[in-house]
């Protein structure tokens, strides 16, 4: 492409991560597949449970179903163009797409840290505000938080490609295994200022205002915890430790995907690259449904009984 070719008239981009591997390139396809199919399975049958058993209509699970749904969202817009990548000999990819694999990648990690968000507050008025617990997280709260979780990632990003698509591009090159914002505006022929200014704005109104929230709500319920009796501790304990766990998980795959994309990263080797690369959008969708599906007592019985009645009906 020459220089100063706008995106408007771009007509694709080259990824330029992918490693020439020859015919092991079958056996990445059949594990990516296998761990896509996993990841829309767990993630779909939880959705299913909770929307349709009337015990799990509660804020938690609700938070949940928003959180499963995210994962389904976020792996559709990373694994089709992955599977596609593994096997092609030319690594491209349409302007259209790329940007609109942008679009889902990244308004997936929105709705993902900010569902994290929710998903504290909601704990700390439960562990903390046990008996006003019901009247401050009422359903149409719920549904308000859950919303506004969605809309904004989605207006957010919509203005960031937005400022993207007038860019002039020197280039179009990604080395990246999927599309990526910043490497997109990378490639940019002159000043990206007004970029870098509204990347700095979302920074601070999407990370550091709810990494506040997160902060604020776990060291009230650590306070409790400290001061409060067994049972208390417990139970934070039990509903705490998969939300902690999948938001240090959330954190450092983020990390990960900032230093490969950031930093000179040619020392490092290619294998350990592309799992930094691909790490926070597959473990996510992976490892969520796990951890919630086997802590959360209720889930675990509901699928208890679905199997027992299955092998039931098998053994009849």
């Amino acid at each position: 492409m020459g220089l100063n070719s706008s995106i408007s008239n771009l007509s694709y981009f080259i990824l330029g991560a992918y490693l020439n591997i020859g015919n092991v390139r079958y056996l990445y396809f059949m594990i990516t597949a296998l761990l896509y199919i996993f990841i829309l399975f767990v993630n779909s049958s939880l959705v299913l449970v909770i929307c349709m058993k009337r015990s799990l209509h509660e804020p938690m699970y609700m938070f949940l179903c928003s959180l499963f749904v995210n994962e389904l969202y976020g792996s559709t817009g990373l694994f089709p163009l992955l599977l596609i990548q593994i096997l092609s000999d030319v690594h491209t990819v349409s302007a259209p797409f790329c940007f609109l694999q942008i679009f889902c990648v990244y308004t997936y990690g929105s709705v993902e840290f900010l569902n994290l968000v929710i998903m504290s507050y909601d704990r700390y008025l439960a562990i903390c505000y046990p008996l006003q617990y019901n009247v401050r997280m009422t359903p149409q709260l719920v549904a308000v938080l859950i919303i506004v979780v969605w809309l904004y990632s989605f207006v957010k990003f919509l203005v960031t490609l937005s400022l993207n698509l007038r860019l002039p591009l020197c280039g179009n090159t990604i080395n990246s295994l999927y599309c990526q914002n910043y490497l997109v505006v990378k490639l940019a022929c002159f000043d990206t200022e007004l970029n870098n200014i509204y990347g700095l704005v979302g920074i601070v109104l999407t990370v550091l205002v709810p990494l506040f929230f997160i902060i604020f709500s776990y060291v009230r319920i650590l306070k409790l915890c400290f001061f409060g009796s067994t049972q208390t501790r417990q139970k934070a304990l039990s509903t705490c430790a998969p939300h902690l766990a999948s938001l240090l998980n959330f954190t450092f795959g983020c990390c990960f995907e900032i230093l490969q994309s950031r930093f000179d990263m040619t020392k490092v080797p290619s294998v350990l690259r592309i799992i930094l690369s691909l790490y926070f959008l597959i473990m996510q969708p992976l490892l969520n449904p796990l951890m919630y599906g086997l802590q959360m007592l209720q889930i675990r019985r509901i699928y208890e009984h679905l199997f027992c009645c299955k092998k039931l009906t098998v053994q009849r």
